[in-house]
């Protein structure tokens, strides 16, 4: 099967299931998992999937008629490299500005939430939230939401950081009860 071929089958698989993993798709085309990165990178180009940890993901709802541009939690404006998305079971995808609005949706939904995915801070890869470090308390401002809360894939990378800028380092969910003791300590939570 031609490249061009697979590419437009995969686009098929995701448009129904909203997100595949890599190993999936390599068995189902017979084709090394080299290959599938091969065949989804110009998807990923032209924004119709996201690469996710092990996977790729539908990157708009298709019902939905624009990405949104403001944050679900806190309707601030959206900054790709600070993201954090939701992919929910009703098939929806949800962002927020930044791993402290993430965090702070994502304990609300709960077990509706299927999937979720943050950037690394450093090198601006996409990583599972679930295997992410998160620094908090650190003396760097991003200019977003507070307490703000920085991601890493590698905890030796999250340390690194915590020795020159100060902070903490969390797991998943370690920051999550972190940043919802801090929140309800200030009143911010809703």
């Amino acid at each position: 099967m031609l490249p061009i071929e697979r590419q437009r089958q995969i686009k098929a698989l995701i448009q129904s299931k909203h997100h595949i993993k890599i190993s999936e798709l390599s068995r189902q085309f017979q084709v090394s998992e080299m290959t599938i990165h091969r065949d989804i990178k110009p998807l990923i180009e032209e924004g119709f999937i996201i690469k996710t940890f092990g996977g790729i993901t539908l990157a708009t709802n298709p019902s939905e008629e624009s990405v949104s541009t403001s944050c679900v939690y806190c309707s601030r404006p959206i900054k790709e490299r600070l993201t954090y998305r939701l992919i929910l079971d009703n098939n929806t995808t949800e962002i927020a500005c930044c791993a402290h609005c993430g965090l702070l949706r994502h304990q609300q939904l709960g077990d509706k939430v299927v999937q979720a995915i943050c950037f690394d801070f450093l090198h601006h890869t996409t990583i599972s939230v679930s295997a992410a470090w998160y620094v908090m308390d650190t003396s760097l401002n991003i200019g977003c939401c507070q307490p703000q809360v920085l991601t890493f894939a590698e905890r030796k990378h999250a340390e690194q950081f915590v020795t020159g800028f100060g902070g903490q380092v969390y797991t998943f969910h370690r920051a999550t009860e972190k940043l919802s003791t801090t929140m309800e300590c200030c009143g911010n939570v809703e």
